[in-house]
């Protein structure tokens, strides 16, 4: 094939070895504006996954870049006057003029005639006189431009500044981060050795800072002296440089994500950074450059045609952009943000910094450098006041009290619908089912939505707090949770609204029940769905009514034992009603403003606050997302929304999203409501709860330890095992349980040594 790669870039050259090694009979032309030795970036980072691909693809290349790099295990911290360095990471470094100056002397090497000083023409020229056109220009592609609307590429700015120095101070063989607060803001840098004298120093900010310092009015020079400034503690007297002169003012850029729908057009083909970026922050950019180039190189021999190869391109490379995209939209979004964890302790910030795009969990860090782990966990038990003697544990076993509530550790069974009541009561299906939990590990127990009424409730077969039969059912409940475990129970109460008189979960969820419905109020005159009956928008005398009978539920609860409540707010039924103005379009007090729509939930929570036992703890639950855009609730209304509970009196928010609107498009994942749980936790300051596709210990251990949340619910997995919690503990290597229930001992005695045989195979 007659072949042109427009740049060349890493990703351009890369490819071009690739393809000659393949078949030396390729003719390939590589097309750089630049000069040979020009280059617009410090040093970059790849991973010993990748220095393993370059070897088996090629090992000359490898071989010379191998030679060329510099190797570091740790990453260092630097925080209000502190260093802290965890170790077993594994990166390696080089500088990008070295980088492609190897590749270059390989290209030419096997025969790729390389032609710097060339503007590129349009790919369309290109297209008729050479079989095969690679865009491989970068971040600004003039070709991904031309075929817009073929690629139709997204491109996102994002919110920080930042700006790619040099220096010759080094850094002691850390990637090392150093955050400075300044008298406009926090100003970070991400700085790392790539060579025996010289290191990558990029500076970042938020845009108010960046507006503050006045840096985008700034000359380069200026620019740079006012970063020196900042960093002067930590540059050893050595200069940051820069080698953007090319560039007229400024430096500084806003990072743009790029990810096209489609990365090729007839036989042109995107790659590198045309096609798709990653924020530096994780660096992963060359890596991904160099694998699509191998990837595209092979496809392209072993496919019949170029429009299979091209496919096939697109879809096995697109799943490892994504996930790398994913990890780095976790990590830039930390960075984004980091002010609102820069009040944390610098152990547990530096925890969260480790953990940020999610790629590394709390058992990864402990096979990385089990002393530091088992030192930031002896901080975390510290907080939690457990005293120096006793073993240390992950967070998730460590204590945490609400007022006169303490728990004896951090995981919760989450509320969920049984659909067994009669008549509202509880039934032996209830005691045993949160009987096993109870003696299953957890720290509290949390019952299903129970009702204030016999019209609050969602289906016929829902619980309630509103009969003496209830209270004295409930009360058997408490009484065995109290005398056969040690764990606590909540009782969540609630009132359906616009939700209620359906069928139970399995004969039609969210389906109104085949005859024998009961009138529904709500905020607003809006059915849930179109097959659900039109609520009346509840009066002010119903409000009242309603009202006091969650108030009462609240007395019925401490009179049945329960060790705390929850007022349910969230998920679209009548209070959540109320909040969301998707379903809130009243015109008068309780209507309109965030304000207003609080102002009923807010007098329900107070009233029940008012008879519940001040030492006894009342958390609320929220949907912290309305997931359809700025129409509904949004996380920055959730974090006010906390804030306004806060202010009455709440101890927990239990953190949920969605299910107020059947308009809603949730994003999915791992954890995939726990930010909402952070943002609230660290932007309104009050204990949290995370919630959602929680289901394993290093999930829930990750989001105690970098103060993401301060209780853990885990739902479904407790549904298919009562005991997850003594499961997990033993499955990680925990043997400080002592919340075995006694018959079971023996059980427990198997299961450590199955685990540990288990554990030693793998280490095998």
């Amino acid at each position: 094939m007659r072949i042109a790669c427009l740049g060349g870039g890493p990703a351009g050259l890369y490819f071009a070895i690739s393809m000659k090694l393949r078949d030396p009979s390729h003719e390939i032309d590589v097309i750089e504006r630049n000069r040979a030795d020009d280059t617009f970036g410090w040093g970059v980072v790849l991973s010993e996954e990748t220095l393993q691909n370059l070897a088996a693809n090629d090992p000359v290349s490898a071989k010379a870049i191998g030679e060329n790099f510099a190797y570091w295990d740790d990453i260092a911290l630097h925080l209000r006057g502190e260093r802290l360095v965890s170790t077993g990471h594994g990166f390696c470094g080089i500088g990008r003029m070295k980088l492609l100056a190897l590749l270059q002397a390989r290209a030419r090497e096997l025969g790729v005639n390389l032609k710097f000083e060339t503007e590129a023409e349009s790919a369309e020229d290109y297209r008729r006189d050479y079989d095969l056109v690679v865009a491989s220009d970068g971040l600004n592609s003039r070709t991904r431009t031309l075929y817009a609307d073929t690629f139709k590429p997204d491109i996102d700015r994002r919110l920080c500044q930042f700006v790619w120095l040099g220096t010759h101070q080094t850094f002691a063989d850390a990637f090392t981060f150093i955050f400075e607060e300044t008298e406009h803001g926090w100003v970070w840098a991400h700085a790392y050795q790539f060579d025996a004298d010289t290191a990558t120093f990029i500076v970042e900010c938020t845009q108010q800072t960046f507006d503050a310092f006045g840096f985008g009015e700034m000359s380069q020079q200026d620019s740079i002296r006012t970063c020196e400034e900042i960093f002067k503690d930590h540059l050893g007297g050595h200069s940051l440089m820069t080698n953007a002169k090319h560039i007229r003012g400024s430096a500084w850029i806003r990072f743009p994500r790029v990810l096209c729908e489609k990365w090729s057009h007839e036989n042109v083909v995107l790659l590198g950074d045309a096609a798709a970026t990653a924020h530096f922050s994780i660096g992963s950019g060359t890596k991904l450059a160099l694998e699509s180039a191998m990837s595209l190189a092979n496809l392209l021999h072993e496919e019949p045609d170029r429009a299979s190869a091209f496919a096939r391109y697109e879809a096995e490379r697109r799943l490892e952009v994504l996930r790398l995209q994913s990890a780095a939209r976790n990590s830039l979004e930390w960075f984004e943000h980091v002010e609102r964890y820069l009040h944390l302790d610098p152990v547990q910030f530096n925890y969260s910094m480790l953990t940020r795009s999610q790629r590394i969990s709390h058992e990864n860090l402990r096979l990385r450098d089990p002393d530091w782990l088992e030192s930031a966990e002896r901080w975390f038990m510290d907080q939690a006041g457990v005293s120096a003697d006793k073993p240390v544990r992950p967070p998730m076993f460590a204590p945490f009290k609400l007022r006169g509530m303490e728990l004896k550790n951090r995981i919760v069974v989450s509320p969920m619908a049984q659909y067994k009541a009669i008549e509202g009561a509880p039934t032996d299906w209830h005691l045993i089912h949160y009987g096993e939990r109870a003696k299953g590990g957890a720290g509290l127990v949390f019952t299903e939505m129970t009702c204030v009424s016999a019209e609050g409730r969602i289906t016929p077969g829902c619980p309630g707090l509103y009969a003496p039969e209830h209270e004295a059912a409930w009360r058997r409940l408490t009484d065995f949770v109290h005398s056969e475990t040690d764990a606590k129970i909540c009782c969540q109460i609630g009132h359906s609204g616009r939700k209620g008189s359906t069928r139970i979960g399995w004969e039609g969820m969210d389906q109104p029940l085949p005859d024998g419905n009961w009138e529904l109020v709500s905020a607003s005159a809006a059915p849930w769905s179109d097959r659900n009956a039109v609520p009346r928008a509840i009066t002010q005398t119903e409000m009242d009514a309603i009202r006091d009978e969650f108030t009462a539920a609240a007395k019925m609860a401490e009179r049945a034992g329960f060790d705390m409540i929850e007022l349910h707010a969230a998920h679209g039924y009548l209070l959540s009603s109320f909040i969301s103005p998707l379903s809130n379009i009243r015109q008068d007090a309780y209507g309109g403003s965030l304000e207003n729509r609080m102002r009923w939930p807010l007098e329900v929570f107070t009233a029940m606050r008012a008879v519940w036992p001040e030492d006894k703890p009342m958390s609320v639950r929220i949907s912290a997302n309305d997931w359809v855009g700025d129409e509904g609730v949004t996380p920055d209304e959730a974090v006010e929304i906390a804030r306004l509970f806060r202010a009455a009196g709440v101890d927990l928010v239990d953190v949920s999203a969605g299910q107020t609107s059947i308009a809603a498009k949730p994003v999915y994942g791992r954890m995939f409501q726990t930010p909402f749980s952070d943002r609230i936790r660290n932007e309104a300051g009050l204990p949290t709860m995370a919630v959602g596709n929680i289901y394993e210990a290093d999930h829930a251990n990750s989001i105690l330890m970098a103060g993401r949340a301060d209780l853990v619910a885990v739902g479904r997995p407790h549904l298919a095992d009562p005991y997850w919690s003594l499961h997990e503990a033993a499955r990680i290597g925990d043997r400080a349980a002592s919340d075995w229930p006694l018959p079971y001992l023996a059980g427990r005695d198997q299961l450590w040594r199955l685990s540990d045989r288990d554990a030693e195979t793998l280490r095998a």
